[in-house]
């Protein structure tokens, strides 16, 4: 059989492609998974037996045009991120990143010590960011980072998105190194400029992904584009709001737990805002995942949510693809409390201010004005109760929130295809929005 595309999805504990076909109209022809092989040394392992699961449910093999894939198997991409303060330059390259599908594993603020780049050194990043001062505001911090990390001849791209004024000379500091410049994240005060650098990351997690361990055979199948699957989530999630509006999309994973969210916000609360948020934000939770990090949800159970049960009963009942009904209760259990912990952490605070001028202050991301919350990954998918637990997260009182409020519309992700069309949508974003639509109903 002839196909369009073969996508793939190559997550930390399994592969699903993914056969499209566009002749008459939008098909998914079929999908298949395994256990992802990037541990064995050779991530093409799983992907051809996935697509052998895909040949034996359809019964015939399967010719493609062009295969596209995303991937979080290989540990995402590294950055460290260097600003001047915490909450403005700081905050807005890192929301750059994790936009982006970037893994943040070390944020600072100010002039870097001796300290933090023996931490830098540590983690061996796959990318180094570097911001601090609005437009020719201050300008010093970043050009001394700048110089400080040269000189230690790390050998690591390097993401400019700082004081405009400063271009030149950083140019001239880097000279000879993989450098990119890119539009200052954080121009003005109470402005966010994140999109440019997103762009950036996505083009050097490219390059680098066909290095990382066990992914080095990538290309001999893949010859379309290869995203992180995050940020091809949140590639997924901006299209939808260009045709639907406002929304939450969660993603709950093996390892992660991420949630993406596009709206402004409602004009009340943008006027209490203390710190502006961007437009476009993911969250991600690295210690929120249904297998891999499973201790941890299991530890977040209450009494009555263990049923009599001890934590090491529970995690006995916890495998990568439940089969049971025993293991897909306990794995429903934990996909809940990832929902309510994660989207806890994305959502901002109102607090009642002393002293200010206003009555309220606000801090953090607001949904109230989200008007779809869409579930996916394998989770909220694949398990029952996956619109129960997403309706939860609904503010139903009268009081000022930044929770979706009870009009807000449940969707599920029914062919878990946010990710798939994300990296579609690099190819041809009509046929991305088909397919979006029709897998959402």
């Amino acid at each position: 059989m002839k196909v369009d595309y073969l996508v793939a999805e190559i997550g930390s504990t399994t592969t699903l492609v993914t056969a499209l076909s566009f002749t008459n109209g939008c098909e998914i022809v079929g999908q298949g998974k395994a256990f992802t092989t990037v541990l064995d040394g050779d991530v093409t392992i799983g992907l051809k037996n996935a697509i052998k699961d895909i040949e034996n449910a359809i019964g015939e093999s399967i010719q493609y045009k062009k295969m596209l894939a995303t991937s979080s198997a290989a540990g995402g991409l590294k950055i460290t991120v260097h600003g001047l303060v915490e909450d403005m330059t700081v905050k807005a390259a890192r929301e750059a990143a994790l936009g982006a599908g970037g893994i943040i594993k070390m944020v600072t603020a100010g002039k870097l010590r001796k300290s933090d780049i023996k931490k830098i050194k540590k983690i061996s990043p796959n990318l180094i960011m570097i911001a601090g001062g609005t437009d020719y505001g201050e300008r010093d911090t970043a050009l001394y980072n700048s110089e400080i990390i040269k000189n230690e001849n790390l050998n690591i791209p390097i993401v400019y998105c700082g004081n405009t004024a400063n271009v030149e000379e950083v140019k001239g500091i880097f000279e000879g190194d993989e450098l990119y410049i890119i539009d200052n994240v954080y121009p003005r005060v109470d402005e966010i400029n994140v999109e440019p650098a997103r762009k950036i990351i996505q083009e050097v997690f490219e390059r680098n992904i066909v290095k990382a361990p066990g992914m080095e055979q990538i290309r001999k199948m893949v010859d379309g584009a290869i995203m992180t699957t995050p940020g091809a989530v949140m590639e997924a999630t901006k299209l939808l709001y260009e045709n639907i509006g406002d929304l939450v999309v969660i993603d709950v994973g093996g390892a992660t737990t991420d949630v993406h969210s596009v709206t402004e916000g409602s004009k009340e609360i943008l006027d209490m805002l203390v710190i502006p948020e961007p437009k476009a934000k993911r969250t991600v939770e690295g210690d929120l995942g249904v297998y891999i990090n499973s201790v941890n949800l299991i530890s977040n159970l209450s009494k009555d949510e263990k049923q009599g049960l001890t934590d090491v009963q529970i995690q006995n009942n916890i495998k990568p693809i439940p089969d049971s009904e025993e293991e897909k209760k306990w794995s429903s259990a934990l996909c809940k409390k990832a929902v309510e912990l994660a989207i806890k952490r994305h959502i901002g605070v109102i607090k009642r201010s002393y002293g200010s001028g206003k009555n309220f202050l606000a801090y953090g991301k607001d949904l109230s004005k989200v008007k779809y919350i869409i579930g996916t990954g394998g989770a909220l998918t694949r398990l029952s109760k996956g619109k129960e637990f997403l309706n939860m997260i609904k503010y139903i009182g009268s009081d000022l929130t930044m929770h979706p409020k009870e009009d807000a519309i449940v969707l599920l992700d029914k062919f878990y295809i946010m990710a798939l069309a994300g990296v579609l949508s690099r190819e041809d974003s009509e046929l991305a929005s088909v397919l979006l639509r029709a897998s959402l109903e």
